[in-house]
């Protein structure tokens, strides 16, 4: 009997490592990309705890991704009513849960998640843009910008942000801008950030401004600068040089504390506007299920987005297993429990994760000197407090089982 085929729509972070989960469990995954390469787009992700779990349990896998951990967790003011150094500890979410936190240059992990696939002989197709899939009885067939299709017991929509088989599930839905905009970019470490086992994770708070970086390797920093201004597109594409010249020699240039040497000092410096979309009630029809960004957008103020993809890609294997172990073709009403029981147990979770990354971007850009002096205090209590430690706890542990080592 043929293996049972499915198709993933994306190749980026989730749909790689979905694949390489369902070949392990003996179905035949195969991956549309709507790039035409593996992409170069965007700058760097944390790695977290929850994520790096679910990572491991693919033999190999995470020895062959560059990253870079993170060793000191540090808070500034730049206020300059208020500039100080906030906070600064010592990373111990390793010994407490087996990972902390790393960083990674986000195109060289997505080069390293489609290679791991290609090389347990995923096929992974680019150039093929889902533009609608159509049910049948027992399979679905998904369309493709140029005309071809491809058919498949189930689809599973890993096609991030600009989802379209959210799309074709349940019909367009506006984005909404949320105020803040995003400029980033990936620079040489600093000397005050250099050291042994440095390695940080820094905020800079300012008045209507917050920057955040974090190591990616042994030479580089990332680094991202949140403020309220006009609307920006969503496109996560570099700035061009006129543009890049004249933020490099601008007012966050002068930011204290390595912050405006890593804007002087930047290789490429992104823009794009943060944006919220329509909660999702149901994130499957039929033989077609939404998991990650598809299925719920977040803005990065916890860097959870790519982490709680992971977590759904383990769940959603875990049930296949559950409720289908001989990876035989399933029927609709296997995979109407399977996708009806993920999204038990993941909708409310990263419903909550969606409204706290908002609220966390809301507490970090305030402005006003004593608005921001309140916010300072309020980091500071963040940070020295159990709220920080039990927070990482919670991505370490939930949702997984103490001690499982597979799915």
């Amino acid at each position: 009997m043929a293996a049972t085929k499915v198709i993933i729509a994306g190749g980026g972070i989730a749909g790689p490592v979905l694949a390489m989960f369902l070949k392990a469990k003996g179905y035949e995954p195969v991956i549309y990309e709507r790039t035409d390469a593996p992409t170069d787009m965007g700058l760097s992700l944390a790695l977290q705890p929850n994520g790096l779990r679910v990572l491991e349990l693919i033999p190999g896998l995470l020895d062959k991704i560059v990253r870079c951990r993170v060793d000191e967790m540090i808070s500034y003011s730049a206020l300059p009513e208020d500039e100080r150094e906030l906070t600064r500890s010592r990373s111990q979410l390793a010994e407490i849960l087996g990972h902390g936190i790393e960083g990674t240059r986000r195109p060289v992990f997505l080069r390293s998640l489609i290679e791991g696939a290609q090389e347990r002989g995923i096929p992974v197709h680019f150039s093929h843009q889902v533009v609608d899939v159509e049910h049948h009885g027992d399979s679905v067939t998904v369309k493709f910008a140029d005309g071809t299709t491809d058919e498949g017991s189930f689809v599973v929509g890993c096609d991030g942000l600009h989802s379209n088989t959210r799309v074709s599930l349940f019909g367009k839905q506006e984005a909404i801008f949320t105020g803040l905009t995003q400029t980033g970019g990936i620079s040489p470490i600093p000397e005050i950030y250099k050291g042994p086992d440095l390695h940080p994770f820094f905020n800079i708070y300012g008045d209507g401004v917050h920057m955040i970086g974090y190591t990616i390797n042994e030479t580089q920093i990332s680094w991202a600068i949140t403020q309220r201004e006009a609307e920006e597109k969503e496109t996560w594409r570099d700035m061009d040089e006129a543009r890049q010249k004249e933020f490099k020699e601008g007012p966050f240039s002068k930011l204290p504390f390595g912050g405006g040497e890593l804007v002087r000092t930047a290789d490429k410096i992104i823009k794009y506007g943060l944006y919220d979309r329509p909660e999702l009630q149901s994130w499957h029809k039929g033989r077609v299920v939404l998991i990650g960004d598809a299925a719920h957008p977040t803005s990065p103020h916890l860097g959870q987005g790519a982490n709680q993809a992971l977590e759904d890609i383990y769940h959603l294997v875990r049930l296949l297993s559950k409720h289908n172990p001989s990876a035989a073709p399933p029927s609709t009403a296997t995979l109407e429990s399977v996708f009806t029981e993920l999204e038990q147990l993941r909708i409310q979770r990263t419903s909550e994760l969606v409204k706290k990354a908002r609220k966390m971007g809301d507490i970090r850009v305030v402005s006003g000197v004593e608005a921001c002096k309140q916010r300072n205090e309020l980091v500071r209590t963040m940070f020295t407090s159990e709220v920080a430690k039990a927070m990482f706890e919670d991505l370490g542990t939930n949702p997984f089982e103490p001690g499982k080592s597979e799915i």
